[in-house]
């Protein structure tokens, strides 16, 4: 008899990620940067340097513990900044401060409310995450709900949140194989760790401490070097 997981379904062979090849109709892996907790001072500068330092696919603005009004005063000069680089930029959890800031997306997380509710609030241009941890069903849901994307992790240990999942990359060539909604690998992710989730199936490398915890124009050209960018 088949052990089942936690999502009611078969196990995945681990073996899989190894013997996964990319569809080449898929864009190749692009790098997702997601701010610290703290934007204030020079982060605007520091952002700017990043974003100059080599390709960046989008920007997630994520802050905690301020009000809205003070999240929209930290976020726009943020989303100036994206909008001249053409860097999209993304609202963590807050579907009102995207709504209000004019956001390019909004990423949720599995309490944050239903992608269908954001989507009637947000309108059909703007992209809508999801987190899904290590769970195959919830990226499913995701995807009938209609996000633009799903994310996967912490593939690794990471102190930028707690995490209580920890997925296999063989996760990602499932979900590759499967589904033409793009997937994005996140948690702990450096430029040295960051090989196998790209083989593996990522359409995206979500990073923030590998970045903003050292010399953020080095960890992203880094990151571009592996990426081939």
């Amino acid at each position: 008899m088949i052990e089942l997981d936690d999502d009611g379904l078969p196990p995945l062979d681990p073996n899989f990620a190894d013997q996964f090849v990319r569809d080449m109709r898929r864009p190749p892996c692009q790098l997702y940067l997601i701010s610290p907790l703290d934007v204030t001072g020079a982060f605007p500068e520091r952002l700017k340097r990043a974003l100059g330092a080599g390709p960046v696919a989008a920007f997630q603005f994520r802050v905690k513990g301020v009000d809205q009004h003070e999240a929209a005063r930290l976020a726009e000069p943020l989303q100036k900044i994206c909008a001249d680089a053409d860097v999209a930029f993304i609202v963590n959890d807050d579907v009102s401060l995207a709504k209000r800031l004019g956001a390019d997306g909004v990423h949720l997380g599995q309490d944050d409310g239903d992608p269908r509710e954001a989507r009637a609030e947000l309108g059909p241009q703007v992209q809508i995450g999801v987190t899904c941890h290590d769970s195959r069903h919830q990226a499913m849901e995701a995807g009938e709900a209609g996000a633009d994307y799903v994310a996967f992790g912490a593939f690794y240990p990471t102190a930028t949140k707690e995490t209580r999942h920890r997925p296999e990359p063989v996760i990602l060539s499932w979900w590759s194989a499967l589904f033409e909604l793009p997937c994005v690998a996140i948690g702990g992710i450096t430029p040295d760790n960051a090989a196998p989730l790209v083989k593996a199936g990522a359409d995206f490398l979500a990073v923030s401490s590998a970045v903003w915890g050292g010399d953020e124009e080095a960890a992203v050209k880094a990151f571009a070097e592996l990426l081939g960018g």
